[in-house]
């Protein structure tokens, strides 16, 4: 099966495994997909992934974190740039995700980085997604 929006895919089985509650959830790999799981661990939003080679492109591993009684760390996911409407951003223009308590994540020309960062660099870019 071809996919065209990979990311979407990725942020779709995210969102769908949290909220069924599963522990861990596989997702084919990718080095943009690698570089938004990084971003995810980083600001805490995953307890942690490991890339699987299974011969082919490889698949992500990631395990999901949860609050105390299953509470949901991820409340939501959106794709924001999708293959038919690209949406890009200045650093003056760069959106804050429920004013700073969520995370975009940028595609630019320094790597896949989350707002904050763009900001810091002073960088623009394409935004992939919104997460809180």
């Amino acid at each position: 099966m071809y996919i065209t929006d990979t990311i979407a895919d990725m942020l779709t089985r995210i969102r769908n495994a949290n909220s069924a509650k599963h522990d861990t959830v596989d997702i084919p790999a990718s080095k943009m997909k690698t570089a938004i799981a990084q971003i995810l661990l980083d600001e805490g939003y995953i307890k942690g992934f490991t890339v699987v080679d299974d011969g082919k492109q490889g698949v992500i591993h990631m395990t999901l974190k949860y609050g105390p009684g299953k509470t949901q760390v991820i409340q939501g996911l959106r794709r924001v740039s999708k293959p038919g409407l690209r949406i890009y951003t200045s650093c003056e223009d760069m959106p804050k995700v429920l004013k700073g308590l969520g995370i975009a994540i940028l595609s630019t020309s320094k790597g896949v980085i989350t707002d904050k960062q763009a900001r810091k660099e002073n960088v623009g870019g394409e935004v992939l997604a919104f997460i809180w």
